[in-house]
This record gives C-alpha cells, structure tokens and sequence, in this order.
C-alpha cells in the first residue's frame, strides 16, 4: 500500500501486501478448485473410517409441515445460551415426508414463539465444573418455563396451563453421539469448554433443572453472584417437569428449521445445513453405506426402508482434526494460523475451525497486525492491551471495522480509546493510515474464511453426489488434457433443459449472518466452484438461504417430529 503517513518508517521494501501474501496466495480459483476436490476425497474418507467425524442422529426423515404442539426450546451455543416456549401450529397439506422435502422462500405462519430469553454463557460456567454449567442453564430454563405459565395463565401461577410435564427440545453447538433421539452422549466440547468427559446430556439437564420441580423450589427470577452462583427468591409453587423429546446438534435443528417453515416448490430443495458463528460446522444426509461399519450398525432405520437408498442426517463435525489435511497439504495454513492454534484451549483439535470461524477471526487479524506493527513503527511500543491474546474480538470487526459507513477517523479514535499509547507517549498510537491497515487485514482474513467455507460446501455436496467436482489438473496446467475422472462417481448428470435445480443449504450463525459481506463473498466463491467444477454442474446453483433462529426452532420441530423418529 501507498501513502503512509509520515510517522511510519518503512524498513527497505517492506510492503503489507508482501506481509499477507502467505494468507492470500492460496485464495483464487484455481487453488479453491483444488481444496475443494480434496475435500471431496477427505470427506469420503474420514466418513468410512473416522469414528470422530460423521456422526450419525436418529433424523432419517425431514418434517412433514404437520407437526404440532406447546415445546420449551433451548439452543446451547458456544457463547449464548437461549430458552423460549415455541408453539407449531402445523398445516394442512404441507410438504411431503422423506429427505427430499422440498422448499421455497416463502415462509409460512406455521410457528408461534414467546417468552424467549438470552444470556451470554460466560467463561467461568465453561471452565467450572459440568454441574455447575448445567444448574445454571436449568435455572435460565425454570425462568422461562414459570413465565410462560403465568404469561398463558394470566393468574398466579398455574403449572397445568403447560401440563405436569412439558416436552423438551435441545439444540446443543457440540460434538455428540447418539442412539435414540432423545439422549445423547457428549464429547469433547471445545470452543473455550472445558467439559472433556463422556456426559450424558438429557441426565445433566433434567438434574440442572430438577430442583424447580420440588416444593421448595426457588423463584424463577434469578441474579448470580461473582462466582456465578444463583440468587433466587423462594417459589410458592413448584414448576412442572420436563420430557426430553429431542436433542440435535445445531446443523441439524437448522436443517430441519427450514423444511418445516417454508413451502413447496418443484425445483429447490434443501441438501445440507450449515453454521458459522463462534464455531462452524455443517450436516448433510448420507446413505448409510458410505459410513463407518460401526455407524450403520447403530442406525434405526423406518420400518420398510431400503437400507441401501436410506439416507440418514449426519453432524460431519467438519472442523476437527483430519479435516484440516488438504488445508496443510496446499498451504494455506500460515504461521498465524499454527501459532494460533498452539495457543488455544485445545491445540489441533478443530484446526479448520481455528481458520474460519466467529471465535478466532479477530485473534487471527490481531496476530497479523501485531507483527505488522513490529516492522512499521519506528518508535514506541505496540500498546499493552493489543498485546493481550483475543483482545481483538470478531465482533469488533464486523461492527467497528468492516461496516463501509464507519470512517477511519472514526476506527482510529475507537482503537485509540480501547488500545491507548503508553502512558509516557506524548501522541495517540493510532492513526488513520494504521487503522486502514487493520481493515485490510481483517478484509484478507474474512475473504479467506469466506473461500475455505465454500470450498468445504462445494466438497461435501459433491461428497455426497449433489454436484460435480471434476479433477482440475488438466483444466488448469493443460487445456488441451483430458479431464481426470470426476472425484464423485455417482454425482448429477446435469441437462441442458434450462431449468435450473436449487440445492439450498440452510445456514445461521452470527458470523455468516451479521459480519458485513460475509455472506455475500461465500455465496461468491460457491457460484464459481459449482460454475467451473464440471460441465455437469451446468443446471445446478448451490444457494444459502438463512435459517432465522434455526438452532431454537429446529429444536422444538424435532421434539414435534419425535414420534416418527426411533
């Protein structure tokens, strides 16, 4: 870049491009073509021999648009945790059953929510002991549960307005396994948990919330004190019980939010659910043949299926180790990106997370910028609080950093209000041409994260054969080659009939929804991969499509849909 202002000292040819050039060598159509047949081949792969990776649910068939019934919902997350009472009211005549239901934009009035509630999880309830978390979320749940009592009842409290036990749905952001639909087992959490044993999570909750069950319950309105212990006044009347209808990893309570809000249209439908807030993740339906032996064995089929054709919804955990390999075999990993992970709660347990995701964004554009700082300034030291791992957040980024209306004038003052210079400077440490620099890292850093998800997108679809990703080795070092064969043998023929087929991927998450352009550069990078992947794509558009609270809807549709599922 040109034009540094004159307090910059420019050592030799020393340029920021050349500094960000290991983050965006990588980033182009060529390479991107490349990452995502490679992950054509590691999905294929880790999907028969990972016990760690595709993991089955008990979800074998999509909402029908029928189900009905009065849900508590809760949507466990990696930074906030959300309760609130969801009511389906179904309809007559909505979509077909089975794994191809198919859907358009247009929502339907088929949800009525109340009484919901956030709070952020804060970091002691992730590094305290497991019980403690789980109090805390039942105490969050008994809330929202005598709220909405009251708030149906309009009189003193009256548990029977809910009945004497109120079906429960889960949404849970975390690695877990599971043999029936309402128990699961977790695993290690990650995202700055430090739960790292087997847990029984139905177990954990019902015991969270089963002292508002008894005569001396406490009152719902609660505080915490320092220590996040809860403060509550004594409860007349104690609160009616929960049933765990359904537990469902947060892809796959947005996958199946979208099939039960929107209705049908004869050429879309959804192939795949996707997150990407504090962390990332994605599921997608897949036949039981392409798994584990040890998987399918675990599989409770509907009666009469096909086991061969079957297709059962799988949570890919898509970022943990093994998933990283195409990104270390073309390097794109940097530096910043192994010394972030070296430095996390969980060094190499979900590295490809650590690349893309709403939790390391902004350490990621900090440790840039750091050492960009290191080489510029010729006097001074970088400010103490800039120093600090994760003292720039991703929420930082996308509200203070990456909007268009926000001025440098204005980024220059925020940073010199938040990291000020040392108390011995005699001027602010910010300027407006550093705090364009930290733009255009953090710009580098959110395109890649954009590119490396789609890149993932594109290569689980063709994964699990909704589209095409032909070798690109003769398309791009000899044009006059002939193409390898394609990765995915049984993918889409395409026609040329003109009429386009929607795959539409089902998406939520506070990173793709709220941080600027996120979304947009995604789509971006989906559209030439499908475009340029294979001729066989020609019919073929990939669309994300926002899921609107997915994780707290999808979870109150599956405990609807919890008598048709095993």
């Amino acid at each position: 870049m040109e034009g540094k202002s004159s307090d910059i000292v420019w050592e030799g040819q020393y340029h920021i491009t050349h500094l960000l050039e290991p983050l965006s060598r990588r980033i182009n159509e060529k390479d991107l073509h490349v990452l995502a047949c490679k992950f054509v081949q590691t999905f294929t792969r880790l999907a028969k021999t990972s016990t760690d990776h595709f993991l089955t649910t008990p979800v074998t068939t999509l909402p029908t648009g029928h189900e009905r019934g009065k849900f508590i919902a809760i949507d466990v997350g990696g930074t906030n945790l959300r309760v609130g009472l969801v009511e389906l009211l179904g309809e007559d005549g909505a979509v077909p059953s089975g794994m191809a239901a198919l859907i358009d934009t247009v929502p339907l009035p088929k949800i009525r929510r109340s009484h919901e509630k956030s709070w952020p999880i804060e970091n002691h309830l992730k590094m305290d002991q497991a019980e403690d978390l789980f109090t805390w979320i039942g105490d969050c749940i008994a809330e929202v549960v005598e709220e909405a009592i009251v708030g149906l009842s309009g009189v003193e409290l009256d548990e029977h307005v809910l009945g004497d036990e109120i079906p429960l749905g889960i949404t849970f952001s975390f690695p877990m396994t599971q043999t029936s639909m309402s128990e699961a087992t977790l695993m290690p959490m990650g995202k700055g948990f430090a739960i790292t044993s087997d847990l029984n999570l139905g177990k954990m909750l019902l015991g969270g919330y089963a002292r508002h069950c008894e005569d001396t319950a406490t009152n719902g309105s609660s505080s915490h004190d320092k220590d996040g212990h809860s403060n509550k006044k004594r409860r007349v009347t104690k609160l009616p019980g929960l049933r765990i209808a359904a537990i469902a990893n947060d892809t796959v309570a947005t996958f199946a939010s979208l099939a039960y809000t929107t209705k049908a249209s004869p050429n879309s439908h959804a192939v795949m659910g996707l997150i990407v807030g504090t962390g990332t993740n994605a599921t997608v339906p897949m036949r039981p043949t392409t798994l584990h032996s040890s998987k399918a064995k675990s599989l409770h089929l509907p009666v009469g299926s096909d086991s061969d054709n079957a297709k059962v919804v799988i949570n890919t955990e898509w970022s943990i180790r093994g998933t990283d390999v195409p990104l270390r075999e073309l390097g794109i990993m940097t530096t910043w990106d192994i010394q972030l992970d070296k430095n996390s709660e969980a060094p190499g347990f979900q590295p490809f997370e650590y690349m893309t995701a709403g939790r390391y964004i902004g350490e990621i554009v900090r440790l840039i910028l750091v050492e960009h700082l290191s080489n510029v300034k010729a006097t001074g030291d970088i400010p103490p609080q800039f120093l600090d791992k994760n003292a720039v957040t991703t929420t930082f980024l996308a509200t203070e950093v990456a909007p268009s209306d926000k001025t440098l004038s204005n980024l220059r003052d925020k940073l010199n209000e938040m990291f000020p210079a040392p108390s011995d400077s005699e001027s602010p440490y910010w300027t407006d041409q550093l705090a364009d620099d930290l733009r255009f890292i953090a710009q580098k850093v959110q395109v890649r994260s954009c590119a490396l998800i789609a890149a993932a997108i594109v290569g689980l679809l063709a994964c699990v054969g909704e589209i095409r990703m032909d070798n690109p080795e003769g398309a791009y070092l000899d044009k006059h080659r002939t193409l390898q064969p394609p990765f995915n043998s049984e993918g889409p023929t395409g026609t040329s009939t003109g009429c386009v087929e929607e795959l539409v991927v089902p998406y939520t998450g506070s990173t793709i929804q709220w941080y600027p352009e996120f979304l947009e550069t995604c789509q971006a990078w989906i559209d030439n991969l499908v475009k340029h992947g294979s001729v066989k794509n020609e019919n073929k558009r990939v669309v994300l499509r926002e899921a609107t609270d997915g994780g707290i809807i999808g979870a109150a549709v599956l405990a609807g849909m919890a008598g048709t599922i095993v």
